[in-house]
């Protein structure tokens, strides 16, 4: 069944010139219950638009966006977005920070703690619930920002880039993590990246868009996610092999188009 839907969807920002700029044109999939999806395509193609929609933050110029059914016109509880930048309070403990989400939604006190402290638990950071964010290494920042969406018990996690800052042996420990946290916890999510290797990984099936304006233009399907030494295997290669091919020929073709 599905959990997200995307309905032909166009997204064009304001310009100086009044013309305005496509980020997005006609796009259009969905996700189902329990699904994890990644999406990959070049920088300025609409990526970022395209989560933003499903967390209520953005609304498309054109199309529709549901969830279970329904339009999406504003911030969901069971969705959860997690940025680049993690967008953790500095000034907020450990704690604190895990139960933000929960306070905002106006869940009680007693109930928040016990959430909050059920999370940080499935990411391993139930000893440091005191510290502050300045005290966590990159991956545990990364990790306390993933608390916070499952104290939420979120049945959708948008994730934007949220492990590109960090180094290639930490990164594939985070996606270990997030891997087995997806399976475990069995919401839906969609990851854009812009890491090849990334996306095979933890996408059950990977979108590929076009240059700006985003359209799908192929559609990858991943099942051997989760299995045994996926990254050291020769199908893992294979598919990374083949969205690099994609990815490269839709940037030719989009150039080819721009001077035609």
């Amino acid at each position: 069944m599905q959990r997200l839907r995307y309905d032909d969807i166009t997204m064009r920002y304001p310009s100086e010139d009044g013309a305005g700029t496509l980020a997005l044109d006609g796009l259009s999939f969905s996700v189902e219950k329990g699904e994890s999806v990644a999406i990959i395509g070049p920088s300025g193609c609409g990526k970022s638009s395209t989560l933003q929609m499903a967390a209520g933050l953005l609304q498309p110029t054109g199309g529709s966006v549901t969830i279970d059914g329904a339009p999406v016109t504003a911030p969901r509880q069971n969705t959860s977005l997690i940025l680049q930048d993690f967008g953790l309070l500095p000034w907020k403990t450990v704690r604190d920070n895990a139960e933000l989400g929960l306070k905002i939604h106006g869940v009680g006190k007693a109930e928040r703690r016990q959430r909050a402290e059920r999370a940080l638990g499935l990411v391993g950071l139930q000893d440091f619930a005191q510290a502050y964010p300045s005290g966590l290494s990159g991956g545990m920042r990364q990790r306390l920002a993933l608390a916070r969406s499952l104290a939420l018990d979120v049945d959708l996690l948008l994730m934007d880039e949220p492990l590109s800052a960090l180094d290639a042996l930490l990164r594939e420990q985070l996606q270990d993590t997030l891997l087995a946290l997806w399976q475990a916890q069995g919401y839906a999510q969609i990851l854009v990246t812009h890491s090849i290797e990334e996306a095979v990984f933890l996408g059950q099936r990977i979108l590929v868009l076009t240059p700006r304006p985003g359209r799908v233009i192929a559609v990858v399907d991943n099942p051997d996610v989760g299995s045994d030494d996926y990254r050291g295997s020769d199908a893992f290669f294979e598919r990374c092999t083949d969205i690099r091919k994609k990815l490269r020929a839709a940037v030719e073709a989009a150039k080819e188009a721009s001077h035609a």
